[in-house]
């Protein structure tokens, strides 16, 4: 049985009594970074053997645990914080047991996003989370405007370098939410537009791990018409024509070559 396993965000106690009975009885425990799971493991008296599965071995671990988990054996994952295979190593593995008809289960527990969810003020009902954004500014820029036309919430996470461009790759007027360290002693949660968040933390530069959640616009793009809609991508986002007739063909469900003609018909 494959069991992932979630750990504390940051404080040791955040951790369930289901957790620490299977960490000390697996037969070993995969980790992200063996020296940061050994803090966690010794705070509860666990001592199992430890292996590294992170995103630079994780293909080849892969084939070793599925050969383990073959043979009956109990093997723990866990990632440096949070629930495993969200933004973390245990994705494919996961697949992999689909494959091969492996049984495995998750321990529930700490989800940082769960966690800003829940201290936002946005509404709940439509929530959509898009992990990491991309480190190239235009991707970046073309994710934000295929998912930010949404009335969801949306969540993600980013680096304290990043964090800046981000928020100004926002529209500046947009709600949103930065959750700073959770959980730890320096926890922040800071509320404001995405302009006003900007500009705070260039005059203060972030350190740690950090949420953001974006309130869902108010915008009815059903009242404009497919040039408006692409229009207004193009300004609000800071994107090319393409990627805007591209984003406003899948909101409106048409063919982005309607959307192409309309715009360059002569």
């Amino acid at each position: 049985m494959l069991y992932l396993i979630a750990t504390p965000l940051g404080n040791l106690k955040d951790i369930t009594l289901r957790a620490i009975e299977i960490l000390k009885v697996c037969d070993y425990i995969l980790c992200e970074d063996t020296r940061h799971s050994r803090f966690l493991l010794n705070e509860y008296s666990i001592d199992r053997p430890l292996k590294s599965f992170h995103q630079f071995n994780e293909k080849e671990m892969e084939e070793r645990v599925i050969g383990d988990l073959k043979e009956g054996k109990e093997i723990a994952l866990i990632s440096d914080a949070g629930t495993p295979g969200i933004c973390d190593p245990g994705e494919e593995l996961v697949k992999r047991c689909y494959a091969e008809n492996l049984p495995f289960t998750s321990i529930p527990g700490p989800s940082a996003w769960v966690m800003a969810l829940a201290l936002c003020p946005f509404n709940k009902d439509h929530v959509q989370f898009v992990g990491f954004l991309p480190k190239k500014e235009e991707e970046r820029k073309r994710l934000l405007a295929s998912t930010l036309t949404s009335t969801a919430t949306t969540i993600f996470y980013e680096s304290p370098h990043r964090l800046v461009d981000s928020l100004q790759a926002l529209q500046p007027e947009r709600k949103a939410c930065v959750m700073r360290e959770l959980t730890k002693k320096f926890e922040e949660h800071r509320l404001g537009t995405a302009a006003e968040l900007a500009r705070h933390y260039e005059q203060t530069p972030p350190k740690g791990e950090i949420v953001v959640v974006v309130e869902g616009t108010a915008h009815d793009y059903s009242a404009l018409s497919s040039q408006e809609h692409v229009k207004f991508l193009e300004k609000e986002y800071n994107i090319s024509t393409a990627d805007a007739i591209k984003i406003a063909a899948d909101l409106r469900g048409i063919p982005k070559r309607e959307i192409y003609n309309l715009i360059h018909k002569k």
